[in-house]
């Protein structure tokens, strides 16, 4: 089985970001990024209404990390402190050496190869050094960026699921994504 450890936390760089721990210092910019209608506009979820409702997430995402359950990063622009985004493998599945990827960025950033740049070193740290075997995406059809920037990937459509999910008095579909490991040397001991 898959075994975890972020302790020391994986500081994560390209050439115009830092991937780092999220801390009760970026409360402001999670509290925008799960509050702003347009970067929920395909997440849906209800928006959160408070800074401490970033702060209890902060604290979720953190006591996560401790257990060695899952990963989130903060994206910041080098020579930047603030949060600009974040970028996570999350539903793991140790028992399957799979993990699903979700990612968010202020629509400032949008558009600047930002998320491709920060999807490419975490897929590298999530294949190399977790040794996942597969990563998964579930996204809103609508979400036409998200899917190209999945395809870019390689990663491939896996799934159509019609009207799977409820929300905001809605059943909408979801379409799942998925990339098996790029990297064939990889050896597991199962």
């Amino acid at each position: 089985m898959l075994e975890l450890n972020f302790d020391p936390f994986p500081v994560l760089s390209t050439e115009r970001l830092v991937l780092r721990k999220i801390t009760k210092e970026d409360a402001d910019q999670i509290f925008f990024l799960r509050s702003d209608r347009d970067v929920l506009q395909f997440l849906d979820r209800d928006p959160i209404t408070s800074i401490d409702d970033a702060l209890q997430w902060i604290r979720m995402i953190d006591a996560g990390i401790q257990s060695n359950e899952y990963v989130a990063w903060a994206m910041s622009l080098k020579n930047e402190k603030n949060l600009i985004g974040t970028i996570s493998f999350w539903n793991v599945k140790k028992e399957h050496y799979r993990s699903e990827i979700g990612y968010a960025l202020h629509p400032l950033h949008q558009g600047q190869g930002l998320m491709q740049e920060a999807m490419t070193v975490v897929l590298h740290y999530g294949f190399k050094i977790i040794k996942f075997h597969s990563v998964e995406a579930n996204v809103n059809p609508q979400n036409v960026p998200s899917i190209k920037l999945l395809e870019r990937n390689n990663f491939a459509r896996e799934a159509y699921h019609r009207e799977n999910y409820y929300y905001n008095g809605k059943f909408l579909d979801s379409a799942i994504f998925s990339l098996i490991t790029p990297y064939p040397d990889k050896l597991l001991s199962r």
